[in-house]
């Protein structure tokens, strides 16, 4: 049986580890979830950006290259949440464009950065959750995670345009675009039945018709 591995891209709130958590189910492939409650310094972080952006960011990074290379000796294949090119061209260079991250902290996390990504596995399909703001902004406030109820609006407004601009431009692999403001994979079993086909089709190198819209 190929091996695949798959990462499931978008910004914060719009389903991306539900439906990582969903399709390792359904495939019994194996889930690598985004390590959020694992960051010592993710709480000082949203106290005070520009002191502990760097620190965060490498962590991230550093728990990213350890993920990447497990999905390289892993048999199985591989779903995982947010991938190694959101960290880099969204997170931390959002943080940088802001203000957040020093100038020489941002020299030093390109220079980790760079050298090690183009050696890593890269993914045979990326899934990237499209959701306007709105709808980012109602999907936090539901799931009401403590460090996010201190996140401030233009944080999230900056990373939507960095994650439209990055998506723009990403050329590593094929793109699957799921419209995740109206498609609810989440209670319709027939929406995340469409995502599923619709992510075999390009695996095998098929383009793929639009998602059906609600009825």
């Amino acid at each position: 049986m190929e091996k695949y591995f798959v990462a499931v891209a978008g910004n914060m709130g719009v389903g991306k580890s539900t439906l990582v958590r969903k399709l390792a189910q359904k495939l019994n492939w194996q889930a690598l979830l985004e390590p959020d409650v694992e960051n010592p310094y993710l709480a000082d972080f949203y106290q005070m950006k520009p002191r502990w952006a760097f620190n965060s960011q490498a962590f991230y990074l550093g728990r990213r290259i350890e993920q990447c290379l497990a999905i390289e000796a892993s048999p199985s294949s591989i779903v995982q949440d947010r991938c190694i090119y959101e960290d880099a061209e969204v997170f931390a260079r959002n943080l940088y464009e802001r203000g957040d991250l020093p100038e020489r902290d941002w020299e030093t996390y390109q220079s980790l950065y760079r050298p090690i990504v183009s050696l890593l596995p890269k993914p045979n399909l990326l899934i990237y959750l499209d959701a306007n703001l709105e709808t980012l902004k109602e999907r936090i406030a539901i799931r009401d995670k403590e460090f996010e109820r201190r996140l401030d609006e233009k944080y999230l407004a900056d990373l939507q345009k960095s994650y439209v601009r990055w998506i723009a431009g990403y050329q590593i692999s094929p793109v699957l675009t799921v419209p995740a403001d109206w498609l609810d994979f989440v209670k319709k079993e027939e929406d995340f039945d469409q995502i599923v086909e619709k992510m075999f089709e390009k695996l095998s190198g098929h383009e793929t018709l639009s998602f059906n819209p609600p009825v």
